[in-house]
């Protein structure tokens, strides 16, 4: 589908951030009547133009699913945005700050898919079906908005303020733990910054993984086999300063942790 001219617009204006390193005014400041349908294809178009220079996308994010992040930027529903092969981030291995403009992180249970998922119509027990296994996760979310002045709209358009992500090394069956009652605590630089449960999104992450696949699928999107999905953050963000060091331990689950550059 071809971009409107607006939306052509808005796209090259955040892929431009991306280069500059210079956050932008929100979209929704510079467009008038911007719609969600509109901020999604802003998205779609800068993943062709990531896609059409050699990235992989390598899995989905579901953003806002907590009521604490909803509170935390002001916005009523998840939205989704496209994971590439240049976030994923090694563990403790120093992850360079140049690569973000006002990056924040937060703790998440991923999903590993087995097999693929293709919705509308995908149910509770066909992603149960897909799952391969879960993992620790750590999301960095960043926004090219300056001073994350957004909307709904300004975030999906901005693939979902995605930025990073990294994983644990302990992988966990679904049949082996309740990711409703799984405990998280975070911690930066060993104090406790957040605590929360797998239940914060949407009630289980599973939910999150069945909007997502039926959001994507109405848009004739499938979510592969092999596949990273972060369902949503159990706890709010945290920004991120030179130096710091992340960690989350979830309950059944094991832990990882996440090393930013020191300058």
């Amino acid at each position: 589908m071809e971009s409107t001219p607006d939306q052509a617009k808005a796209a090259q204006l955040l892929l431009q951030a991306y280069e500059t390193g210079t956050p932008i005014a929100p979209l929704t400041e510079q467009f008038d009547g911007l719609t969600v349908e509109d901020a999604y294809a802003i998205q779609l178009a800068q993943v062709r133009t990531w896609t059409e220079g050699g990235r992989r996308i390598i899995g989905h994010k579901v953003g806002l699913t907590s009521l604490a992040m909803q509170k935390q930027l002001g916005v009523d529903q998840p939205d989704f945005g496209h994971l590439t092969d240049d976030f994923a981030h090694l563990e403790h291995q120093p992850i360079p700050l140049d690569t973000y403009l006002q990056p924040r992180v937060e703790p998440e249970i991923a999903f590993v898919l087995r097999k693929p998922l293709t919705g509308p119509g995908v149910t509770v027990t066909e992603a149960i079906d897909a799952v391969d296994y879960v993992l620790p996760a750590l999301e960095v979310v960043d926004s090219r908005v300056a001073d994350w002045k957004i909307t709904l709209v300004d975030t999906i358009a901005d693939n979902a303020s995605s930025g990073g992500f990294v994983l644990g090394s302990t992988p966990t069956r679904l049949e082996d733990v309740d990711l409703r009652l799984t405990g998280c605590v975070f911690t930066r630089n060993s104090q406790v910054v957040g605590t929360g449960a797998g239940g914060a999104v949407l009630g289980s992450p599973i939910t999150s993984l069945v909007w997502l696949a039926n959001t994507v699928g109405a848009l004739g999107t499938t979510l592969e086999a092999g596949h990273v999905i972060l369902p949503g953050s159990v706890t709010s963000m945290v920004p991120v300063a030179p130096g710091d060091v992340f960690t989350a331990t979830f309950g059944g689950l094991g832990s990882v942790t996440a090393v930013f550059a020191d300058k």
